[in-house]
């Protein structure tokens, strides 16, 4: 018999693997392979820096695997025909998905963003240039408590209906902690008639300290529970993943209540918790 189907639909994010790490990541891919995600996204480092990284791991994704790769790309520090290079590549390479971003300033998250004087202004007209070059299907970024740099949350909406409307048909959201500000921002996207697929992004907590400053420089809050959850298991790798995996679920099994079906995982290249998770959720179970 069939394993049963499940209402449920996952994306998996990864980094562009090193050298010396290049065989752990290929066969965490092919571990959750297994699971069937939708799609699975490459990043883009900070200003192109793992540009031949990203293009040739998502290229060999489309060349020896059944997963659908997509690539990320920014447009921080590069003219239009240096990203537009980069989309054509992509395009040979198999590859029909990109994950359409502005990008952090070279100074990083806080510093005041300037165009390159020759490239794309941003995130919305990198769609629009994309998708004059190709029939890709373009995901974009959402930020349930803001983006760093916009004024308001009308700002960010304002955008997202830009890149709505300049092509993109998926949102993957920053991840967060609070469930509410997710399900705020679905609201005002539905409200203003945003014609796009909204996706919460999880981040599994395989170490606290660092999830902790990823979140104090995207403004993401940690509630109070949840810090306490985690106290003392610095030493603890097995508890912690434990626990990480548990409060993943439980943070997905309360969205689903609210009638999300998709999500896209943040993996930071770690399959086995990723893997339990998706386990626990009920994909990649074996056939009744």
């Amino acid at each position: 018999m069939n394993a049963k189907k499940s209402d449920l639909t996952v994306s998996f994010e990864f980094f562009p693997p090193k050298t010396d790490a290049e065989a752990s990541f290929w066969s965490t891919l092919r571990k959750l392979e297994t699971i069937r995600p939708d799609f699975v996204s490459v990043t883009y480092g900070a200003g192109g820096t793992t540009r031949d990284r990203t293009l040739a791991t998502v290229a060999r994704v489309a060349a020896e695997t059944s997963l659908k790769p997509a690539a990320h790309l920014t447009c921080v520090a590069a003219t239009r025909d240096e990203v537009n290079e980069v989309i054509r590549a992509n395009w040979d390479a198999g590859v029909r998905h990109i994950v359409a971003l502005r990008g952090d300033p070279p100074g990083g998250v806080g510093q005041k963003f300037s165009p390159h004087p020759d490239g794309y202004r941003n995130a919305a007209d990198l769609v629009r240039g994309i998708r004059d070059i190709g029939d890709f299907e373009v995901s974009v970024s959402a930020y349930p408590e803001r983006h760093p740099d916009s004024v308001s949350i009308e700002e960010d909406l304002a955008f997202m209906a830009d890149k709505a409307e300049s092509g993109a048909t998926r949102a993957i959201s920053q991840f967060f902690f609070h469930n509410s500000f997710f399900l705020r921002l679905r609201d005002r996207v539905a409200a203003r008639g945003i014609d796009i697929n909204l996706v919460p992004g999880i981040l599994p907590i395989t170490n606290f300290a660092r999830v902790s400053e990823f979140a104090g420089k995207c403004g993401a809050h940690i509630p109070p529970d949840l810090a306490r959850r985690f106290a003392g298991l610095d030493q603890e790798p097995e508890t912690r993943n434990l626990v990480a995996a548990m409060v993943a679920a439980e943070q997905v099994h309360a969205l689903r209540r609210e009638g999300v079906t998709d999500f896209h995982f943040y993996t930071l290249n770690r399959a086995d918790l990723v893997y339990a998770i998706c386990r626990v959720l009920g994909l990649g179970l074996p056939a009744e």
